[in-house]
């Protein structure tokens, strides 16, 4: 393994230069926005990937998943069914989609969320908009409606992921929250609620009220858009 990875690492060595340049004169730059996914792939796998088959992957993998976003948030498990995709390169896409993760969060860190909901949104967007399965997680707030916790309380399929009011006012009362954030989405890319999506909204908002627990909102996240439950009225 360690010489088949030296191997890639010493093809690499004269290309990556080559491109970080490249990258460099661009990031900053209005022509920053036009590099095409195609050339911001091949930058990122070219540590992991040798010269001669990193185009024709980086094709692949744009068929399969469709743009850059999906690519770095697909599962590994979709990752490694793509020809040619090794371990170190799906690590590769994991790392950048967790030092994604963790920019957009820091934007909401110590903070109101409540008056920053532009940034809360493209947190949201970043951890959740591109994810083939369903996920709910819950913001926990405190009294001035700061971030104490971002945590998953449920992991789910293509359209249902299971959600257990309980152990959401559990938590909460754990941590000693003084306000909720729900936050789940819908991989179909429509956020339109389901009617199981807003009964357990209700059941939720209903049960912390007893413990003078707030539900400000809840959001579903699709590819492009989201849909907020206070908005639209259904809270």
């Amino acid at each position: 393994m360690f010489s088949a990875v030296s191997a890639v690492s010493s093809h690499s060595a004269s290309v990556v230069p080559q491109r970080s340049e490249t990258l460099l004169r661009c990031v900053g730059s209005v022509g920053s926005q036009a590099i095409p996914d195609t050339e911001l792939l091949e930058m990122i796998l070219s540590t992991t990937v040798s010269e001669p088959v990193i185009g024709a992957l980086v094709h692949r993998l744009l068929d399969a998943f469709g743009d850059l976003n999906r690519v770095v948030a697909a599962s590994p498990a979709r990752l490694r069914a793509i020809a040619g995709m090794s371990d170190a390169s799906i690590a590769e896409l994991k790392l950048l989609e967790l030092c994604a993760q963790r920019m957009a969060r820091a934007k909401i860190l110590d903070r109101p969320v409540i008056s920053n909901w532009h940034a809360l949104l493209d947190y949201c967007h970043t951890s959740l908009a591109h994810r083939d399965t369903e996920q709910f997680r819950v913001l926990f707030l405190d009294r001035k409606n700061a971030l104490l916790a971002d945590e998953v309380l449920g992991e789910g399929t293509v359209d249902h992921v299971p959600v257990y009011p309980r152990e959401v006012l559990r938590r909460a009362l754990e941590i000693n929250a003084s306000a909720l954030i729900l936050v789940h989405n819908h991989p179909s890319g429509d956020p339109t609620p389901s009617k199981a999506d807003i009964e357990m909204t209700q059941m939720i908002r209903v049960t912390a009220e007893t413990l003078s627990i707030t539900l400000h909102d809840h959001l579903i996240i699709g590819q492009s858009r989201e849909i907020s439950f206070r908005s639209e009225g259904l809270l």
